[in-house]
């Protein structure tokens, strides 16, 4: 347990050696408001240097990370990134760019650009993609307001917009600010979209249908050929959700598939720093009729060099400042060029095989919730579990105790005490094969000591929390009278 550094402090103790002062000394007093003066010294801790590094080392260690542990969350694909992709990023070159320099000094960053965006179009079976969007739900933004100008330029903007009832929680959000009405379709007993409820759902008013494919079940939609004639006989647009692309980069191309607007998450598919709350990016393709609605600027090659074109008659305008998160991009480029079509498709089948390796090996201990194979991730459920009164929740607080970061849990909404795990390609049959010994060892547990579950974690900084009032009652705030002495229970504040 790590105390509170305001606990080491020790008066008089200092971290910090200042050279004489060289200039005249002036009385704050004099040249600042009397409200502005501290009435006493601010509270702060007194401790070393080293006191320092090594508090925030070890609370550094306390954070989960893919650099230390296995971490097989599902749906938002927590892969290793191979640290030549953060030398890249680390560049001067890349790194020292200001925005809002002239074009003629940025000709490398605009040619990563370019690159970048025939790669992904070439990938994905798009005309053309924009690297704008900050993320994928600024993304699905991007792309419903591409829609919306489609229709309108057409002569009807139409007010619908169509998800499965697997679609992830962005889906519908982003329908709504883009302006749309949302309209839910079911699921059929595999899990895939129930055919009969979007024909009586699709029509004229409808401008898209929004598909997660591999859907949030981690399954193929089989019948996607099909879909994407239902959309376009009634006019509107197939939208893909690319959160699943870690299953399909190199095997298919949604545009193949029919799909006329896309967007990637180049930080789970491609790569890029994860986790944390960002950065991020949300690239978005579309077929050719849509290209002129894409936002400004577009990075333009000619025979002079790269240019930005900061206008289009049909552009939906700009998304954000500037012309998205460029060191991400930089390194989702740098992903790519490394492995190559051959790499990246291999990462594709292997991520594929652990996913399908985890559902066959745990399927006697866990319930697998579509018994069927499955893409880059697999659900299960705490079913067999049950019985003993363990829930999901129990089995996930239970996995910290040895090391792992749970998988998502409740997610998708359509299946009852879900547990979706990702292993991604990036790991070795001899973790995985560890990591299926202990689910082993906790299906055991529930069985035979279901109450252990119930109040794990046992190891961990803190134990199980109170976590609807955590996140609706949040308390940031530090007050030095809250200071545990530390002779009593220091460290748990």
């Amino acid at each position: 347990m790590e105390n509170l550094i305001f606990e080491k402090s020790q008066p008089g103790r200092k971290g910090y050696q200042l050279p004489a002062l060289d200039v005249p000394s002036i009385d704050p007093a004099t040249v600042l408001p009397k409200a502005s003066l501290r009435t006493r010294l601010a509270e702060l801790p007194e401790v070393s240097e080293l006191d320092v590094v090594r508090h925030y080392t070890r609370l550094s260690q306390l954070n989960f990370s893919i650099d230390t542990n296995f971490y097989p969350l599902g749906s938002c694909t927590m892969k290793y990134n191979p640290k030549v992709n953060e030398q890249i990023a680390n560049l001067t070159g890349f790194k020292a760019l200001h925005p809002l320099q002239p074009t003629s000094t940025v000709q490398g960053f605009l040619q990563v650009y370019y690159e970048l965006e025939r790669m992904l179009s070439e990938m994905c079976g798009m005309a053309e993609f924009t690297l704008q969007p900050s993320a994928g739900a600024h993304g699905e933004l991007a792309g419903l307001l591409i829609a919306r100008a489609y229709h309108k330029y057409k002569g009807n903007p139409r007010k619908t917009v169509i998800l499965p009832d697997s679609a992830h929680g962005t889906n519908p959000a982003s329908a709504m600010i883009a302006g749309y009405n949302v309209v839910t379709v079911k699921s059929d007993a595999r899990g895939a979209v129930d055919l009969s409820s979007l024909k009586a759902a699709l029509n004229q008013d409808t401008a898209v249908f929004m598909l997660t494919n591999p859907s949030t079940l981690g399954l193929f939609e089989k019948q996607v050929k099909e879909i994407a004639k239902m959309v376009h006989d009634v006019g509107a647009l197939l939208y893909l959700d690319g959160a699943n692309m870690n299953a399909l980069v190199g095997l298919i191309r949604p545009g193949d598939m029919g799909f006329d607007i896309m967007h990637l998450n180049l930080h789970k598919t491609f790569s890029t720093p994860h986790g944390g709350g960002g950065p991020a990016a949300g690239p978005v393709g579309v077929s050719q009729a849509l290209t002129p609605f894409l936002p400004v600027p577009r990075v333009r090659k000619t025979e002079q060099g790269y240019s930005l074109e900061e206008t289009s008659p049909l552009s939906i305008g700009k998304m954000r400042a500037f012309n998205g998160n460029s060191l991400i991009l930089l390194r989702a480029y740098t992903y790519i060029r490394c492995l190559g079509r051959e790499g990246v498709r291999k990462n594709t089948e292997i991520a594929i095989l652990n996913a399908n390796y985890l559902r066959v090996k745990l399927q006697d201990a866990f319930q697998v919730a579509i018994d069927e194979p499955c893409m880059h991730e697999c659900i299960f459920t705490a079913a067999k579990q049950k019985s003993k009164g363990v829930k999901t929740l129990d089995i996930a607080k239970r996995m910290l105790d040895y090391g792992y970061h749970p998988p998502t849990i409740y997610f998708p909404l359509i299946v009852e005490e879900a547990m979706m795990i990702e292993p991604t390609e990036t790991e070795s049959k001899q973790t995985l094969d560890q990591f299926i010994e202990t689910m082993h060892v906790i299906a055991q547990e529930a069985q035979t000591d279901p109450e252990k579950l119930k109040h794990a974690p046992y190891t961990t900084p803190v134990r199980r929390l109170d976590e609807v009032k955590a996140a609706r009652e949040p308390n940031l705030r530090w007050k030095p009278s809250s200071i545990i002495p530390t002779s009593s229970k220091a460290g748990v504040s």
